[in-house]
């Protein structure tokens, strides 16, 4: 137990908050009597809620605020949903801890019965998420796709108001907010591969706070840690981002890591996905070989057509 208070910062939505007390909880039960307060912020990813965010800079928006009070002194850690957080980190940060992963996969949330296979021809399916989009729209041509941010709640307001036929979420965000009930179906990673990071918690803390990376560490997860290793190691040699869809899943059975990933192109109809396998301890080394295939078979043409097509 650290004799400091420990402070958390923390995005101020529903789904922030209950990972923040998530973690405060887990470190009071390893240390009873330790002092922890949660630190609130509103990000600029939730201030500007009606514009993509490949127009505005992209996923990084909701941890930069997090990330300067960090290394202002203002708080000691940050909790972030990891496919929040982009490949590279500011210099004197550092992920000290990853959780163990809740469910990765994506949620489809219809009026319609049936899930997946329920959809009508030409539903409406709400999701501002490039990566989803080009994996959907891959299956189903006929599918129409319209803008969606804002919390869980206001998403699933929107739904309910019949603004969409379906919505498109992260199946973690609503199995920690007990709104697992309200999951259509949860999208095989064949219909709908995760994000890179998809399900972990991670916290984020300075790099040279030997004392409170001591504090954390039974917190972190081997397998969550290597799986999450892969996959960004991938986005990062393809300098993935919010205005490109990459996809990056990683699945560790033993001492064995499967790494599929993908990426879309503009057109409908093009789709690269590929897989590869090795020793969990080659993980960062598996995520760039990954990188490497998926760009000799013309990733980077893809990857360049959307970073000029972005506005």
């Amino acid at each position: 137990m650290s004799d400091r208070t420990l402070r958390i910062a923390t995005r101020r939505s529903p789904l922030a908050l209950w990972q923040a007390e998530h973690v405060a909880a887990r470190l009071r039960a390893l240390y009873p009597g330790q002092a922890i307060v949660l630190v609130p912020i509103k990000t600029q990813g939730d201030r500007i809620l009606d514009v993509p965010l490949a127009k505005i800079g992209g996923k990084g928006l909701f941890i930069k605020e997090l990330e300067q009070a960090l290394l202002e002194g203002q708080a000691d850690l940050a909790v972030h949903s990891m496919k929040d957080v982009p490949a590279e980190l500011p210099a004197g940060l550092c992920l000290s801890t990853l959780l163990e992963s809740a469910d990765p996969r994506d949620a489809l949330l219809s009026r319609q019965s049936g899930g997946w296979s329920g959809l009508p021809h030409g539903a409406r399916i709400g999701t501002s998420s490039l990566r989803r989009q080009c994996q959907l729209r891959f299956l189903r041509p006929d599918l129409r796709f319209d803008f969606l941010r804002g919390n869980v709640g206001t998403r699933l307001q929107k739904l309910d108001d019949g603004a969409f036929d379906a919505i498109v979420l992260a199946a973690a965000g609503l199995d920690r907010l007990g709104l697992a009930a309200r999951i259509s179906e949860r999208l095989s990673p064949s219909i709908s591969l995760p994000a890179v990071g998809q399900g972990v918690i991670g916290i984020e803390c300075r790099s040279d706070d030997d004392t409170l990376h001591a504090l954390l560490a039974p917190l972190d997860h081997a397998t969550s840690r290597h799986r999450v290793t892969a996959e960004r190691a991938l986005n990062g040699r393809l300098n993935g981002g919010c205005q490109v869809p990459i996809a990056a899943h990683a699945v560790v059975a033993g001492d064995q890591l499967v790494l599929d990933a993908l990426v879309g192109g503009l057109e409908e109809q093009v789709l690269l996905r590929e897989r590869i396998e090795g020793s969990v301890s080659e993980a960062a080394a598996l995520g760039r070989a990954l990188a490497e295939i998926l760009l000799a078979r013309g990733a980077d043409r893809l990857l360049r057509a959307w970073t000029s097509h972005a506005p």
